[in-house]
């Protein structure tokens, strides 16, 4: 009561403004308040008011530690509150490294957590890892006021027994833009195994910091039904089989259930219908068949579970307050279970430790597991192993490096390969992020996201595995160095082997260093006076070696490129992967939304790309997606003829996937049949790439990537520069009747205008830098 007088004083005072000060007093907020995705007009608790609370509380209570984790995209600062009995405050670092007895030595672990009952474990609790789903943060907000402050007895039993770790806003720029995704325009619940976000970094720093037991992401909004509104994990098959799902599964559904019986047993406590008469919550893993799968580890419970946690996504029913005590009871019965369940719940986690360590895992296929990988290294170009050893160690994974070299079934690998051992504590860890994946096409009905992620093959280096021990003296790798250098006295090839590669080019280019390429696609710079192209290629990772440049070699010019923008279309940025790959290629990118295009056109750019939904060109649009598409049939007729004027001319137009292609159809800049495979259809196929300057830096006979599958039939005056492979092209994912597809075309070049269609992912969510370069070699074409 006293919050709603507060406020209407507040109104009453604003009211007697001048009209203009009234106006500014309440704009932004509102602004914000009434985004598409918040329909219920909650009053959210603001990002900076978030900050606000948090500093008062930890000043107010001895209970509480907040530090800055990291920092989002644009700058703001992500928190991390940790909560737990004054006496243990000031001992998390002996707790933690008793947790990480559980890596060195299980069996100690088990034997100190047996003598010692008072061990208090880590449960991590992250809030709004999308921006858009406002409850998380509110709840988390609520919680940690709860247990900062509160004295009863079960926040006093609950304390006794964990430490609380509360990632109060994963995702800080979304929430103050109120948009679901990040500012770089990723969704960050598919980036947890790539982790190419700086608000990815911070959530994976706290994961490995305290391996928690329990893990629960706060998100909204799910509602199948009346009587079950809202979910909470476990999920459908599949199940990923890198983890030890039998321990996760062990404790997961009970969890859940006791999360549901916390909410039904305080709904007289809700204020709408929907909540007071709600019976239960759906749980996939019981209520479902399919469609809500645990496989891929794009999602943070996911990732969570191979660092031992019981992972949960929670999802409240709606955007309103009755969601955030929703949640905040999803929470506590989490919380309730964990405590009562400790000591059970520990040795299970323990276990999983313990089976990578002694290399058994009994719900397993013989071989699944190899002894090892082993990670040679291309001296000219180390770069994408290089990028691997790190990511592996960033992700508590260890790595060794060969002293001498050695002979694998008669392959003789050279000092300096790297070596991951399967005989480690995360073993499921590092073999969901080096084994090639599986094709689960006929294992379910559906699939919620991606169904494969091979780093090896999307991020273009070799990982080999050894399916027998493996006598080698080696050393563990603390540090990756990577630095490049110019060999012999020039002129310099550089081989169009890598991302890092065609990022030198540009940044030649940049420097007015004249850079030439070859007609198989490798790039050649003369020996320069100065430091910088020798600075250049140190930074780049690049071995350069002297080779006299072709005769035939052409001179790159600077090229201006455009994206079409997705501004949020189905509440995401379809865009965004496309524009972070030609980024880091090194190109300067412009983001052009469908309404400048209409009315400004095209005339300051050289490369215009389109890829996206073909949504962005449309008119009619439901409201929430209004804003990023077009007006009218009128402004799509500019659109068009802004497009069409700018091929005429000479610009180059690039459509990547599916939903691109089929506007390249609808714009009349193709006459192709477009032939689309399921929406939720995905994995890694293979390709027979034509001898192109479209494919230069491929082989024959390669990789791609396809996310809602598109190819080419019907044609008349294209060329032809890949198709999917003629048999068993498709390696692992979730494609249903994929044969349909096997052997036709998958990126075209229109014969008499500068038009290409690739329907690769060739930039997704930066899973797929192998592929980038089918980007640059059509803008270089």
């Amino acid at each position: 009561m006293q919050k709603i007088i507060t406020r209407l004083l507040i109104l009453t005072f604003i009211a007697f403004l001048p009209l203009t000060a009234a106006t500014e007093a309440v704009s932004a907020e509102e602004e914000k308040k009434q985004s598409p995705f918040n329909a219920k007009h909650y009053d959210y608790v603001t990002y900076e008011e978030i900050v606000e609370q948090l500093q008062r509380i930890e000043k107010e209570s001895n209970r509480v530690s907040m530090e800055v984790t990291g920092k989002s995209t644009e700058g703001r600062n992500i928190y991390a509150v940790t909560i737990s009995d004054p006496a243990s405050k000031g001992k998390y670092g002996k707790i933690q490294a008793l947790r990480n007895k559980m890596f060195q030595n299980p069996g100690d672990a088990q034997d100190w957590a047996d003598k010692h009952p008072d061990f208090k474990v880590p449960v991590l609790i992250d809030g709004s890892i999308h921006g858009t789903e406002f409850v998380g943060s509110d709840a988390v907000l609520k919680l940690i006021e709860r247990f900062a402050f509160e004295n009863d007895q079960e926040t006093t039993e609950i304390l006794e027994n964990n430490i609380l770790i509360f990632n109060v806003v994963v995702n800080p720029d979304g929430r103050v833009d109120a948009k679901r995704f990040n500012a770089e325009g990723i969704d960050l619940n598919r980036d947890y195994i790539t982790q190419s976000q700086p608000e990815t970094e911070a959530s994976i720093k706290l994961m490995t910091e305290w391996n928690p037991m329990v893990f629960l992401d706060l998100h909204g909004y799910v509602n199948y039904s009346d009587e079950k509104p809202g979910l909470i994990e476990p999920t459908t098959p599949p199940h990923n089989p890198n983890y030890e799902y039998d321990l996760y599964s062990k404790w997961a559904l009970n969890q859940a259930e006791a999360m549901e019986a916390e909410i039904v047993e305080n709904k007289e406590n809700y204020q709408s219908d929907l909540y007071q008469n709600l019976e239960g919550v759906h749980i996939p893993a019981r209520d479902a068949d399919a469609g809500w799968d645990d496989y891929p580890p794009i999602f943070a419970p996911m990732y969570a579970m191979y660092h031992g946690a019981y992972g949960a996504t929670i999802e409240a029913p709606d955007n309103t307050w009755d969601g955030v005590e929703w949640q905040i009871n999803s929470v506590m019965g989490a919380l309730k279970f964990a405590t009562e369940n400790k000591d059970e719940m520990i040795n299970d986690q323990i276990e999983i430790f313990e089976r990578g360590i002694n290399f058994q895992h009994p719900d397993h296929e013989e071989a699944h597991f190899p002894y090892a990988y082993m990670l040679p290294v291309d001296e000219n170009d180390p770069n994408a192993t290089h990028k691997a050893v790190e990511h592996l160690q960033q992700n508590d994974i260890k790595v060794e490096e060969a002293k001498q070299s050695f002979t694998v079934n008669g392959e003789q690998y050279e000092a300096g390969t790297f070596i991951v051992p399967m005989d480690q504590p995360k073993a499921g860890l590092a073999n969901t992020i080096l084994w090639s994946g599986e094709d689960i096409s006929d294992d379910t009905s559906a699939m919620y996201d991606i169904s494969a992620w091979s780093f090896p093959e999307l991020w273009g280096f070799a990982a080999i595995p050894a399916e027998q021990e493996l006598e080698i003296t080696s050393a563990p790798v603390n540090q990756v160095t990577t630095s490049g250098e110019l060999s012999g006295k020039g002129p310099y090839i550089i081989p169009n082997s890598s991302t890092e590669a065609v990022a030198l080019v540009n940044a030649l280019i940049e420097q007015g260093i004249s850079v030439y390429k070859s007609e198989n696609g490798d790039f050649y710079v003369e020996k320069q006076s100065g430091n910088t192209l020798n600075k250049l290629a140190k930074a780049s990772g690049l071995k350069l070696n002297t080779e006299e440049i072709p005769d035939n070699a052409e001179e790159l010019e600077d090229v201006t490129v455009a994206i079409l923008k997705d501004g949020g279309m189905n509440k995401q940025q379809s865009h965004a992967g496309t524009r972070i790959a030609l980024e880091k290629l090194g190109f300067d990118v412009e983001e052009i939304t469908p309404a400048e295009v209409a009315e400004q056109g095209l005339n300051d750019y050289d490369v215009f790309v389109y890829s996206g939904t073909e949504n962005l060109i449309s008119y009619e649009l439901r409201e929430a997606n209004q804003p990023f598409g077009l007006e009218d049939e009128q402004q799509f007729d500019a659109f068009q003829q802004e497009v069409t004027n700018f091929v005429s001319d000479g610009g180059q137009y690039i459509a990547v996937g599916a939903g691109a292609s089929k506007a390249s159809k609808t714009l009349g800049l193709t006459d192709v049949e477009i032939q689309t495979g399921a929406r939720n259809s995905n994995g890694i196929v293979s390709v027979d790439y034509q001898d192109s300057s479209l494919t230069a830096g491929y082989d024959n006979n390669d990789i791609g990537f396809v996310y809602s599958p598109v190819w080419y039939t019907s044609l008349t005056d294209q060329t032809v520069a890949a198709s999917f492979a003629k048999e068993d092209f498709f390696q692992s994912g979730f494609w249903k009747n994929s044969e349909q597809a096997a052997g036709e075309a998958v990126i075209i070049q229109e014969n008499d205008q500068d038009v290409t269609l690739i329907g690769l992912e060739a930039g997704f969510r930066d899973h797929t830098f192998y592929l980038y370069r089918l980007l640059s070699n059509t803008i270089f074409e």
